[in-house]
């Protein structure tokens, strides 16, 4: 299992309009694009499972096309990637599979991709949710590849000695080796060597490992995440014997742990979380500069909530637009029937799924399709009761400890589990940071996370067309309204028979009994209604 972290579960920062069906869908191109000698030429996309029914409406196309030339997630240009492609002189095609049976995940894309050089790499990924993605499969050998630590990809000979030269190679280089993992089909043939490493890995490392006779090349795939490259990674001293312990008391597995921590220590949620943070990249060798990221997120997601107020735009589909910028006229008309923080909240909710739509940049949380409430509630607690920045990083903070429960214990995965873990997870989010902000207990926190998850629990996901607009922008709203209550009720002193862990427990159960055509295939739920259908077919009939 990976080793989750504030970026994973508040991010990643993307273009929209789906982390698992475009940040994740990108990443996977990037990996494969990382894979190849030299730069691709051409690529072609298998999709199967979810993505085989949705991967126009989600952008995955786009999303695929942008990671095949090397875009990042966040970059606005993978709205664009065509146009770039075909300026570059990158050839695609793909090739939806909805019948196919022969994988595991839901979220699976085979790529056959053939670089300037003329050689052709096979990739099989699996998008696992919130924008993290997997390699399983490498020229018809299964491996696994995550990106979580910069990983060096070597096909070789499997035979005495290879190991041993690419691990002095490394080492010579002062790169320290996480993980080691071989891949191979028959012993003595050919096989892949995975290594995950704490430090870049250069040019110079990477030709010396590639001069041993029984190596065939060598590939390197640089690390999700910006903080491990950071200069902890090039060699501060740390302790990291120390390090590893201390990661290790922080490292929480359930919400009772969490409150144990807490009690002991005398801490808040969030700084429970922002101190396991520290110590997860110390034990890494890298610097986590939390608060800076955390101002960025909520930079990008103050300007998600307020530009499509006052600059509307129309969405891929053609679903959305301007709806914030009405909800915020009527609220300014005087007629509201909500009090001021809930209409806002609601607003901004919306608002946010408008960016996403657009191709715009948001921050998944904890993924894109319920990018709106976390936003949403906290901009408006903001304005209402006059909190700063830094103490809406706090409730961020909060948030990311209960989305990281969450992750780790069930799925935020609309695939996986339907819309109860993507909008009912952001509102247990929302409804633990707002708890904290107004001075609520630890405990108080955890009560509020499992009232928002209760109330949104069996929450299909059928989103219209395959698109993230339908029914995803009043679904965000109504989450943010939710999440308030549900903290209203912990702050009142309100408790639950069932405490948090198990309510996470109970939600990851109903996901996996629903049915296929109720987790973000757009087969069932309002997907299947007469209108839906109608607005399919007359897509199809314009397209």
């Amino acid at each position: 299992m990976k080793t989750l972290g504030l970026r994973d579960i508040i991010g990643p920062i993307m273009v929209g309009p789906s982390s698992s069906h475009t940040a994740g869908a990108l990443r996977i191109a990037l990996m494969a694009r990382n894979l190849c000698g030299s730069a691709p030429q051409k690529a072609v996309f298998r999709l199967l499972g979810s993505f085989a029914h949705t991967y126009q409406g989600h952008g995955t196309d786009k999303a695929l096309v942008a990671g095949m030339l090397g875009f990042a997630a966040d970059d606005l240009r993978v709205r664009d990637s065509f146009r770039w492609a075909s300026a570059k002189g990158l050839a695609f095609s793909f090739t939806p599979d909805p019948q196919a049976d022969d994988f595991a995940h839901p979220n699976t894309i085979d790529v056959t991709v053939t670089d300037e050089s003329g050689c052709t790499v096979y990739v099989r990924g699996e998008s696992i949710g919130g924008g993290a993605a997997v390699i399983t499969r490498l020229d018809g050998i299964d491996v696994h590849i995550t990106g979580e630590h910069t990983s060096v990809v070597v096909r070789q000979r499997d035979e005495a000695g290879v190991l041993a030269h690419i691990a002095r190679c490394l080492s010579d280089e002062g790169v320290n080796i996480a993980t080691t993992r071989m891949f191979r089909e028959r012993r003595g043939q050919v096989a892949y060597t995975v290594l995950e490493c704490d430090q870049r890995v250069s040019d110079k490392v990477r030709r010396a490992i590639a001069e041993h006779p029984g190596i065939f090349d060598v590939r390197v795939i640089p690390a999700d995440s910006t903080a491990s490259e950071g200069e902890g990674a090039k060699g501060c001293p740390i302790d990291e014997g120390q390090a590893l312990i201390s990661f290790e008391a922080l490292d929480f597995t359930s919400g009772k742990e969490l409150l144990n921590w807490c009690d002991a220590h005398d801490s808040t949620i969030s700084q429970a979380f922002c101190a396991r943070e520290e110590a997860l990249c110390a034990s890494q060798g890298c610097i986590a500069d939390t608060q800076e990221y955390l101002k960025r997120a909520l930079d990008v997601m103050r300007a998600s909530t307020l530009r499509p107020i006052e600059e509307p735009a129309e969405s891929m589909g053609g679903l959305l637009g301007s709806e914030a910028q009405r909800m915020r006229t009527f609220h300014a008309s005087g007629r509201s029937v909500c009090g001021d923080l809930t209409a806002k909240a609601a607003t901004y909710a919306m608002a946010v799924l408008e960016t996403n739509a657009s191709m715009g940049r948001i921050v998944a949380a904890p993924t894109a399709g319920s990018a709106g409430v976390v936003p949403g509630v906290l901009m408006a607690l903001g304005e209402e009761h006059g909190f700063t920045n830094e103490d809406l990083a706090r409730g961020l903070s909060c948030a990311a400890a209960v989305g990281f429960l969450i992750t780790r214990n069930a799925t935020v995965s609309g695939a996986e589990g339907g819309c109860q873990a993507e909008v009912g997870a952001a509102c247990a989010m929302a409804a633990a940071a707002t708890c904290e902000l107004a001075g609520g207990t630890p405990v108080q926190c955890l009560n509020a996370a499992a009232n928002a998850l209760t109330s949104l629990m069996g929450l299909v996901c059928d989103p219209v067309a395959g698109l993230v607009e339908v029914p995803c922008q009043k679904r965000n709203a109504a989450g943010a309204a939710v999440a308030l209550v549900s903290a209203e009720i912990a702050l009142a002193g309100i408790g639950n028979l069932v405490d948090f862990d198990q309510t996470v427990d109970a939600m990851y159960a109903v996901g996996k009994s629903l049915p296929f055509e109720l987790r973000e295939s757009a087969l069932g739920g309002l997907a299947a209604t007469p209108a839906a259908c109608a607005y399919c077919e007359s897509c199809m009939s314009r397209s």
